[in-house]
């Protein structure tokens, strides 16, 4: 009867590792059920399952690896794996798998704790822990670091709504940022972003520049908090907001487009989208007038805003057309995703406000960024302590692959 082995070995790491074992094994007939390795800061941990035939004999295989490994300085151990253990591993295959992302600035102990702990919390099963982000630097300031360490985990939740509450706790708590998504083929296949742009894209919102200069600042920044809280309709609060603005000089919308900021890691982000041939769209409850400015500067390949109407040089208080709220927003999506020729489950959708939320969730992968609470809680992901380029950390993206 054949044998079943798992054969762990461990140490410094070193070049033809991999062949040396294999190699050995090969003069037994062995079959390799399952391997995998890791290397951490040159240190190696190397695993493999494998299947001895009958006529071969287990213990050569043993004897000829603990020789060998022997001389390379290098610890190996094996493990006896009965039948029965072997079946219930392969009916295991079977199980959901879901990729939980932690996000910070820093990664410590106490929040890779956590997430474990709420994880195993709920029958799911850590397969495999990778770190997407850059090998930290030392000398860099935690203020401008960025870090992310993925967990892909196996099994099913018997209550997604409860752990989805229990992660955000702790991401709260600990302030961090932890994503947990089905790992699909959707998730490493996305085609399309379409982006929010008052305070996603850039750092501000732009009526309530306008309402600056046209002194009324007070009054329309407490209707745009109400709006975004979800207090207030957004299509009744946007025509009280754009009314406050009549009379405004058509000069003083250039001055405020130059100085728009761009959010943390937007540019990054449109740039390595870009360069994965990513479609990318900005939707917005804002002005057509700053939204092309963006889309020169960035590279977006779709634009849909409100056109701010102008007469004799004066703002009249009103919008051409039909207003880009929440709904139309939702509807947007659905149309440039069937221009595209992709489903929904490959566009991500990135906003902060309430109006967002029918495109977040219509989306395959919707991102609440530096969000109100209520939309923070309503959206399934958030990203609150990054810059926007995290969102390349949700579809597997690793910071070496930009080299």
């Amino acid at each position: 009867m054949s044998e079943i082995i798992l054969i762990n070995v461990s140490g410094r790491d070193q070049s033809g590792l991999t062949s040396e074992i294999t190699g050995i094994m090969a003069q037994y007939d062995v079959r390799i059920l399952d391997i995998g390795q890791a290397v951490i800061h040159d240190h190696l941990t190397w695993g493999i399952l494998v299947e001895v035939p009958e006529e071969s004999n287990a213990s050569g295989v043993m004897k000829d690896l603990l020789f060998r490994m022997h001389e390379l300085s290098l610890d190996v151990s094996f493990k006896p794996v009965s039948p029965a253990e072997y079946q219930q591993w392969v009916e295991g295959k079977g199980k959901a798998r879901y990729i939980v992302s932690l996000l910070s600035r820093s990664i410590s102990a106490e929040q890779i704790a956590r997430v474990s702990e709420v994880t195993a919390k709920h029958g799911l099963n850590i397969d495999n822990i990778s770190r997407l982000s850059g090998r930290p630097v030392l000398t860099r300031s935690i203020e401008d670091s960025q870090a992310c360490i993925e967990f892909s985990v196996r099994g099913t939740a018997p209550d997604q709504d409860q752990l989805r509450a229990d992660f955000l706790h702790i991401a709260t708590e600990l302030a961090v940022d932890i994503a947990f998504q089905e790992d699909t083929v959707y998730r490493r296949n996305r085609r399309m972003v379409v982006f929010d742009m008052d305070s996603t894209l850039i750092e501000a919102e732009v009526i309530d520049e306008l309402a600056k200069e046209a002194g009324v600042g007070e009054q329309v920044a407490k209707i745009t908090e109400a709006a975004m809280r979800g207090e207030i309709d957004f299509t009744e609060s946007f025509a009280r907001r754009v009314g406050l603005l009549e009379g405004l000089s058509e000069d003083v919308l250039e001055g405020i487009a130059a100085r728009l900021k761009l959010t943390e890691g937007a540019e990054r982000l449109i740039t390595t989208l870009k360069s994965l041939g990513y479609k990318t769209a900005i939707l917005s409850g804002g002005f057509t007038y700053f939204a092309r400015g963006l889309q020169s500067k960035l590279g977006i390949d779709y634009v849909f805003a409100n056109e701010l109407e102008i007469e004799n040089g004066k703002v009249t208080g009103r919008v051409s057309g039909r207003v880009v709220d929440g709904q139309r927003k939702a509807e947007l999506l659905d149309e440039l995703a069937a221009k595209e020729n992709i489903g929904r489950e490959q566009v991500i959708a990135v906003g902060d406000g309430a109006n967002d939320l029918p495109m977040l969730s219509r989306a395959g992968l919707g991102v609440a960024f530096r969000a109100k609470p209520l939309v923070k809680e309503s959206a399934e992901h958030a990203i609150s302590n990054l810059g926007l380029d995290a969102v390349l950390y949700l579809i597997g993206y690793r910071d070496r692959e930009a080299e």
